[in-house]
């Protein structure tokens, strides 16, 4: 008997072997099962339009070109819609009822206004006034096409009708009032970045999986792409001609994307760089950046933080973005990179 217990624990280690492995094997056809399953049949589309006066890029994951085309048209008639209460230029708007009524009365705004004017109050808190929407009065004094300096006694005078504390919301009778006269609210730093997150709000109703809204290069992305990857951007390298020279890239989880630069809009006059980033407490242009990338999960905040930031400069800004729990790259105007640290190993440096 003692002889055959050995045959006896052999067979049974055997066969729980065999067992285990035909569990294993029978995981991984389930595991290949269930991989194939949540493969997308989607493909991408991409439609862009000229709507605010810049270039605006929606591309969609769909099942069929009908059904992306109609997702994409319904963000950009959102867009439009956008553009219509909030334009700085258009008399119409209703913006421009605010500016209007400036000093004089309180102008009832629809809830889209009154939302972007919350937040650009917020963030005109966090940077201290770096980023002022009141500035539209000292935005007229510059003329980047003619490449012309403001007169110094216009640009004064500017400077003492800027103040974003002036601005009166009352909420629960959506009114708006700019409380000094010939003062204006210029929703250029932040409108942008409001409606491309409009714009995936209107993608998500349609029933689009995955998308990714460029709105003059403010960016919000949703989802995974048909292949399971996620969307992936590249930051410019603020000093080289080429557009696609990127420092860095990384990618988008459910995330916004903006980047502020002293190379977007400038010209030199006697070796001095005068760019369109201006700063609302001097009226020149900041100094102290060459970019500002900003990511968060709104790109109404990384618009309007992106040019605050980069006003306030690289020092004070890197600890306004960790303290509101944001994150960003940041390019000082000596050439030194300064990065948020939950950014770290979601950044993919370009080598040198």
């Amino acid at each position: 008997m003692r002889g055959s217990l050995p045959i006896k624990i052999t067979t049974l280690v055997m066969a729980l072997f065999i067992m285990a492995i035909m569990a294993i094997m029978a995981g991984c056809a389930e595991q290949k099962e269930l991989e194939k399953q949540s493969q997308s049949t989607d493909e991408l589309f991409r439609k862009r339009a000229s709507i605010m006066h810049t270039n605006v890029s929606v591309t969609v994951a769909a099942g069929s070109s009908e059904q992306a085309d109609k997702a994409i048209e319904a963000a950009f008639s959102k867009i439009r819609e956008l553009e219509g209460l909030l334009s700085f230029w258009t008399e119409d708007s209703e913006i421009a009822a605010i500016n209007r009524n400036a000093g004089k009365k309180a102008v009832r705004v629809s809830a889209p206004t009154l939302e972007i004017l919350e937040r650009a109050m917020e963030i005109s808190d966090w940077t201290d006034g770096a980023f002022d929407a009141t500035v539209g009065p000292v935005i007229r004094q510059w003329d980047f096409n003619e490449q012309t300096l403001p007169e110094p006694e216009a640009l004064k005078a500017a400077l003492d009708k800027v103040d974003y504390r002036a601005l009166e919301i009352d909420t629960e009778n959506s009114t708006a009032y700019l409380g000094r006269p010939e003062m204006s609210f210029d929703t250029g730093g932040i409108a942008k970045g409001f409606a491309a997150d409009a714009a995936i709000d209107v993608l998500k109703a349609q029933g689009i999986s995955a998308a990714l809204v460029s709105v003059s290069g403010d960016i919000r992305a949703y989802g995974r792409k048909p292949d399971g990857t996620e969307w992936r951007v590249g930051i410019k390298n603020p000093r080289s001609d080429d557009p696609n020279s990127f420092i860095a890239s990384l990618s988008l989880n459910d995330e916004a994307i903006s980047t502020s630069g002293d190379y977007e809009r400038f010209f030199i006059k006697d070796g001095r760089r005068y760019h369109h980033i201006l700063d609302p407490r001097t009226g020149q242009p900041a100094e102290g950046s060459m970019s500002v990338t900003v990511i968060a999960d709104s790109a109404t905040y990384t618009d309007g933080l992106s040019t605050g930031i980069f006003v306030m400069g690289p020092e004070k800004g890197i600890k306004v973005l960790e303290e509101h729990g944001f994150q960003g790259v940041l390019i000082g105007a000596d050439g030194e990179t300064y990065i948020t640290g939950g950014l770290a190993g979601r950044l993919r440096m370009k080598k040198k």
